[in-house]
């Protein structure tokens, strides 16, 4: 694993009627979905690390306390990036924003574990078969 405080990535898309709070769920106007927001911050985060993990290793992101911050209309580019401001063992964590040509529309900070991708999913399939109380 070769990751450094400072490493950075970007992700990028554009506001379509797919991506809005009216198409996910997340409320009920047509501009882009604090979900869709979220997950761009951590396809930005997961580039970050493009070429820093050892064969078989992935993250899992854990942790994402963010702030929307302004509204992105239908057909408006929309990007976010992430820096890696601090690591403790097999966790990263990040400094992310999101932008559209006006300006800031969100910000945070999300957390990822670096983990084995055979035995997590492992351990998740596990899971499908467990007998659990709660319902």
């Amino acid at each position: 694993m070769s990751i450094e405080v400072g490493r950075r990535g970007r992700a990028e898309t554009t506001v379509t009627e797919q991506n809005t709070a009216a198409a996910v769920g997340s409320g009920s106007l047509p501009v882009f979905a604090t979900p869709m927001m979220t997950a761009l911050m951590e396809q930005a985060a997961c580039a970050a690390l493009d070429g820093a993990l050892e064969p078989g290793e992935t993250t899992v992101g854990t942790r994402l306390e963010i702030t929307h911050d302004a509204a992105t209309p239908v057909g408006a580019a929309v990007w976010a990036e992430a820096e890696v401001t601090a690591l403790d063992r097999r966790k990263i964590t990040f400094s992310v924003r999101a932008f559209d040509a006006a300006g800031p529309i969100g910000q945070g900070v999300h957390e990822r574990f670096v983990v084995r991708s055979e035995p997590f999913l492992a351990k998740a399939q596990a899971r499908k078969g467990a007998e659990s109380d709660v319902h």
